[in-house]
């Protein structure tokens, strides 16, 4: 398994126990009465979506789809490590932002990057990718 393959992976299932373990504090009594676990659901919705599953795609995908060339069978390392880059930039940012937007009216523009970094991200491998989906 490629090592960037191995990073998306090993984070994914990071974001998916952070997740998780959002998701247990937000049902908690005690989370009911604090203003800020209130606006976490979209924060916790992107740890799941993004950083689980989204992230997973990516690994799985850079590893196991079919060889570009015997000389780069899987397109370009460098840039499945910008995607990673990216992508996780983008899903930190937006796990500050997006609480702070909604608890206190700022941080829009960190939204806005935030998604800026993660569909960059998405382009990217895309870009990566594509060269590998043929038919035999």
């Amino acid at each position: 398994m490629p090592r960037v393959s191995r990073w998306f992976i090993r984070t994914a299932l990071m974001y998916l126990v952070a997740a998780l373990v959002l998701g247990a504090v937000m049902q908690s009594p005690l989370a009911a009465r604090l203003p800020l676990f209130r606006v976490l659901w979209p924060t916790y919705v992107h740890l799941l979506v993004v950083g689980w599953l989204t992230q997973l795609i990516f690994g799985v995908a850079y590893w196991m789809f079919p060889r570009y060339s015997a000389e780069r069978p899987r397109g370009s390392e460098r840039l499945g490590w910008v995607t990673f880059a990216l992508l996780n930039a983008g899903l930190l940012l937006r796990a500050v932002a997006e609480p702070w937007h909604a608890l206190a009216g700022r941080g829009a523009p960190l939204l806005v990057s935030s998604a800026l970094l993660q569909l960059l991200a998405g382009w990217l491998f895309v870009v990566n990718t594509w060269p590998r989906i043929r038919e035999r």
